[in-house]
């Protein structure tokens, strides 16, 4: 894709590195530096998959030209600095990480790549994914040497519309510009309190436009009235109900339920989009329905042993990356199948969301306790829930439980 550069003994390279996956499928782009057998590896910030590294040389799409251009404008500045090296005070390695973390001081897309290694270190691929995908669409939208002070209310406001034409939802917008506020509250040092530019009087990031997230009884009742052509489509169908069932778990969650979180009668879990934020969560306690126990002997790990996963998707010798693959899968998967019953059956486009919004609509339409149900949905950082939990025995849980198949 670019021409190799050698000079005294140095040797600069892009490469794709290989080496290990991300959790998205792709592979790092770096700079190689070689010099006395030596080799360091600079990141450009970029990531690619197989298929777009094999084509990014050559290829017209747009997005990957931007990504090249992008590449080139980083091989070229490594290039600069050794030449200014090996005409001033000669090559070394340490110098040329002195240059280079220089260069991305007050560097907002460089404190992005930051961000995103220590969120990957940390172990939360997730929220690491988000933040790259928020860089992606940022370099799209701006120049590579985007500075602190160049983010004013305008900045963002442009950024906006320009995300709203490229068909980007008001919720992907806010999760973007969260984003954005997050490296910027984290590097303050940059900009003057009058330079902030979120806020009142500012730029207010919007929530999304409140799409109808909740199903009625009678709503699910025809969801699983729905006859369907293939097995697959009723598996997934499956596991949907049993996310609703389980007051409204997440997939994620669901996926990495054992057969050791069943315990008289309940399913006992702790939420993983909040756990590394609370370590001291209260476990979340999901009453047994006989409807449940028909999914799991039907789609059910028949080897029901503490050790093994209650659904089949995951294994014990899985890698972190493999089972958020993994995950993300079958996730597509059930919002396929749920999407077409939803049109089929007139109700919208249905995903796992509704699962979990269902559920708490469901039960607050039958008039049961706020806290109850901020307890059962796992939302254990509102105080105003805490002097209500030991109140809540598992003869009470079941009784509500009870509430999601009545559809009387």
């Amino acid at each position: 894709m670019m021409d190799r550069f050698s000079l005294a003994g140095i040797t600069v390279s892009v490469i794709f590195d290989t080496r290990r996956t991300k959790e998205d499928l792709t592979f790092p782009v770096k700079y190689r530096v070689t010099y006395n057998r030596k080799q360091v590896y600079y990141p450009s910030g970029i990531d690619l998959t197989e298929n777009q590294w094999q084509i990014i040389g050559t290829t017209k799409n747009k997005e990957l030209v931007d990504l090249r251009e992008l590449i080139q404008i980083g091989f070229d500045k490594v290039k600069a600095h050794i030449k200014e090296m090996t005409r001033e005070e000669g090559f070394s390695f340490q110098g040329l990480n002195n240059r280079l973390k220089q260069g991305k001081q007050n560097s907002v897309l460089s404190e992005f790549y930051s961000k995103i290694d220590r969120l990957e270190e940390e172990g939360r691929p997730g929220t690491a994914s988000a933040y790259r995908c928020a860089i992606n669409s940022i370099q799209k939208f701006t120049s590579l040497n985007l500075k602190f002070a160049d983010i004013s209310p305008e900045w963002l406001r442009k950024y906006e519309r320009h995300m709203i034409e490229e068909g980007r939802s008001m919720a992907t917008v806010g999760i973007y510009m969260r984003a954005i506020r997050a490296i910027i509250n984290e590097n303050k040092t940059f900009i003057t309190p009058a330079q902030y530019p979120f806020g009142r009087g500012k730029y207010e990031i919007k929530k999304g436009s409140g799409r109808k997230m909740a199903l009625t009884l009678s709503q699910i009742n025809e969801i699983l009235k729905l006859d369907l052509p293939t097995e697959e489509a009723r598996k997934y169908r499956s596991l949907w109900y049993f996310s609703f069932l389980t007051n409204g778990i997440n997939i994620n969650d669901m996926l990495r339920l054992k057969y050791s979180n069943i315990e008289n009668g309940e399913i006992l879990f702790l939420r993983g989009k909040t756990v590394r934020t609370n370590p001291n969560q209260k476990e979340i306690r999901a009453t047994i329905l006989p409807e449940m126990k028909t999914i799991i002997k039907k789609w059910g790990n028949h080897d029901r042993n503490p050790d093994n996963y209650i659904f089949p998707f995951l294994t014990n010798s899985m890698t972190p990356v493999q089972i958020r693959v993994r995950v993300q899968d079958v996730t597509r998967r059930i919002n396929r199948r749920m999407k077409t019953i939803g049109e089929t059956l007139g109700y919208g486009s249905i995903s796992t969301y509704n699962a979990r919004h269902s559920y708490a609509s469901i039960l607050k339409h039958h008039h049961v306790d706020l806290a109850f149900i901020s307890e059962s949905l796992g939302h254990s950082d509102l105080k105003t829930t805490e002097a209500y939990l030991s109140s809540f025995d598992n003869v009470e849980r079941a009784k509500v439980a009870s509430i999601l198949t009545n559809n009387k």
